[in-house]
């Protein structure tokens, strides 16, 4: 059922509110419009494109430092992390990600996004991983957008608990919980 403009303005506003990194093609998906119909609606409703949108969340929120490495070490790009607590990571599927035969991503690109992810969500200046259970939900293909969202669900004795969930749009693509050595637990 197609909605009217106003009705459909408004249902785009508050699913934008709600997650910042969709894109274009899915909005039109979801309200069974062109692409350029959310285009032109954004442009009314004075709504960013998704990359003007992700640098805006990550310059407000990327306000705590990465302790335990590099930010730039990490594999996809940081836009939100709050130490001990939480953080979130794009990485965008791109050629050299995959294998040329059916274009799939390689996995360990995406276990090293929820790796590096739960490493820099420890605030620590050394945290290495233990050990890890993984699961591969489904495969990731060339041009997929993969967002990682890390969680810390315990810390004690020198030990901390990640647990990190990957999607592409609405679909889980991997799961893993990561056991992190950390040199302090004074948090």
């Amino acid at each position: 059922m197609k909605r009217n403009k106003k009705d459909r303005q408004q249902l785009l506003k508050i699913t934008i509110e709600e997650n910042p990194f969709i894109t274009d093609e899915e909005l039109a998906d979801r309200f069974s419009v062109s692409v350029q119909t959310i285009r032109l609606d954004r442009l009314e409703l004075s709504i960013p494109e998704l990359r003007e949108r992700i640098k805006h969340v990550a310059s407000k929120q990327l306000e705590d430092e990465v302790r335990s490495l590099p930010i730039e070490e990490v594999i996809g790009e940081v836009i939100d992390i709050e130490l001990d607590q939480s953080a979130i990571s794009i990485f965008d599927v791109k050629q050299e990600h995959v294998f040329q035969r059916n274009q799939i991503a390689r996995g360990h690109h995406l276990f090293a996004q929820a790796n590096s992810l739960a490493v820099a969500v420890i605030d620590d200046e050394l945290a290495l991983t233990v050990d890890a259970a993984i699961r591969y939900h489904r495969a990731v293909k060339l041009r997929e957008r993969v967002i990682a969202k890390a969680k810390v669900v315990s810390t004690s004795e020198g030990r901390t608990t990640v647990e990190v969930n990957s999607f592409v749009g609405q679909e889980q693509v991997f799961s893993g919980t990561f056991n992190m050595y950390r040199s302090t637990t004074d948090k």
